[in-house]
């Protein structure tokens, strides 16, 4: 039995200065706030090696915690002189940034200011070739600083992420034991969002990924590597589907009868925008491929997009699936696994205003029949994620992490909500797309 007053304390513990601290990159200033009170050592009791482990469990496996990795203050020292940082390290705080690779918000002292970065431990079982995706980064980067710089924007350190060489000039640090790490310098005076506030920030969301794209319209250079094969192909996302339904290893078909036949119902939208590409109807050009909403950094005083992050997924792609899931994410009121759904719905409204931000930084570089599948692709993309959740669940969920039994089929079903709402919509939506690009040209 673990006592009372170890668990109540290791909680305050995990939550306080000296323990373990809890950060965003897109925090700014003010917007952080560490614990109010560090826990002096001598009011911490000695807990035994059994009992702090399972405390540690308990919490790590809760699902309201989702604590980042525990600050390691030897190795963030050690990583910290790896890089061109010059000056003192003083503090680091893990940054709940995504749930793929480690990362960590360094203050460091030079010549009296405080000046903080980011260090982030790539994930290996995600991205098994740090080397060909930091070769993506860098390219990807230098190519927006230029830009920016060309056209004489200011803050162009708010505006792109910018990587921070190793002491020998590379783009990240690799140790013997397989750990690669990269150095960002840290966006000040920013936020993010996990959902849309108003219809405002929708126009921001869509006005910054449509801004983004734009840019990358002329990277030079060879093709980029693809850093996931694949990703948003919804044919082979159908096919996986198909076979976990025949395979039904978990006996969960029966469960998911309804959503299941809900899926294989509009097969015939799956290879639609793939057999435009194909045909060459619609281009290959570079995208972000993650547009969620919380990978846009908002500036804290005027709200206005500043900068877009999590670049590990930039690669060749379809705009259309960049602005499928900007509709996905931006468009509902609710989380994705909300059980309620009624509640889950396309806004209009805010529908709208990210249609009109989109294309008010992308429109001169889309092609007509680009923007002629602009609302079917918040269908698509839609549906395509209610397919990877409701294989996962029917796979055992191996995938996505899960807080509670069915967790994947809820989410199942919240996508499939949306994808109905937006069915009901599409005509209205595609109708106001097309009304913007008229006033635009």
């Amino acid at each position: 039995m673990i006592p009372t007053d170890h668990f109540s304390l290791i909680i305050t513990m995990f939550f306080s200065q000296n323990f373990v601290k809890r950060n965003t990159l897109s925090s700014g200033g003010a917007a952080w706030k560490p614990a109010e009170a560090a826990i002096p050592k001598r009011d911490i009791p000695s807990l035994n090696n059994s009992t702090g482990s399972v405390l540690f469990a308990l919490l790590m496996s809760g699902p309201d915690f989702n604590l980042m990795p525990i600050y390691q203050e030897a190795q963030l020292q050690q990583i910290s002189k790896k890089f061109q940082i010059y000056g003192e390290i003083l503090h680091a705080e893990t940054c709940k940034i995504g749930h793929i690779n480690e990362t960590y918000s360094a203050t460091y002292d030079q010549g009296g200011m405080r000046v903080r970065y980011i260090h982030q431990k790539i994930n290996p079982s995600v991205f098994k070739d740090p080397a060909t995706l930091m070769k993506n980064v860098v390219r990807v980067t230098n190519h927006l600083h230029r830009k920016l710089e060309g056209m004489n924007v200011r803050d162009i350190t708010r505006r792109c992420l910018t990587l921070v060489p190793t002491r020998d000039g590379k783009s990240s640090y690799c140790n013997g034991s397989g750990e690669c790490w990269r150095t960002f310098v840290f966006v000040e005076g920013v936020q993010t969002f996990e959902s849309v506030q108003s219809p405002q920030q929708a126009f921001q969301a869509g006005k910054a990924f449509g801004f983004f794209q734009n840019l990358l319209v002329d990277l030079p250079g060879p093709r980029l590597a693809e850093t996931i094969p694949h990703f948003h192909h919804t044919r082979k996302r159908f096919q996986a589907l198909q076979k976990a339904v025949q395979n039904d290893h978990f006996n969960r078909a029966q469960s998911a009868k309804a959503e299941i036949e809900f899926a294989l119902k509009r097969e015939p939208a799956v290879d639609i925008i793939l057999k435009a590409l194909a045909a060459g109807r619609i281009p290959e050009r570079i995208t972000h491929n993650d547009t969620k909403f919380n990978n846009v950094m908002l500036d804290i005083v005027t709200g206005e997009a500043m900068c877009v992050v999590d670049l590990d997924t930039v690669m060749p792609g379809c705009v259309l699936y960049d602005f499928g899931d900007m509709v996905r994410t931006t468009t509902s009121p609710t989380m994705e696994d909300e059980l309620d759904l009624s509640k889950v719905r396309m806004q209009m409204p805010m529908f709208k205003k990210l249609a009109e931000g989109y294309l008010t930084t992308a429109s001169q570089f889309l092609t007509k029949a680009e923007k002629s599948y602009i609302a079917f692709a918040g269908k698509l993309i839609t549906l395509t994620i209610g397919l990877r959740f409701l294989t996962d669940y029917l796979v055992g969920d191996t995938y996505f992490r899960i807080h509670r039994p069915g967790h994947n089929l809820d989410r199942c079903r919240t996508q499939f909500r949306l994808v109905e709402s937006i069915e009901q919509q599409e005509e209205d939506m595609q109708a106001h797309v097309d009304k913007i690009g008229k006033r635009l040209s």
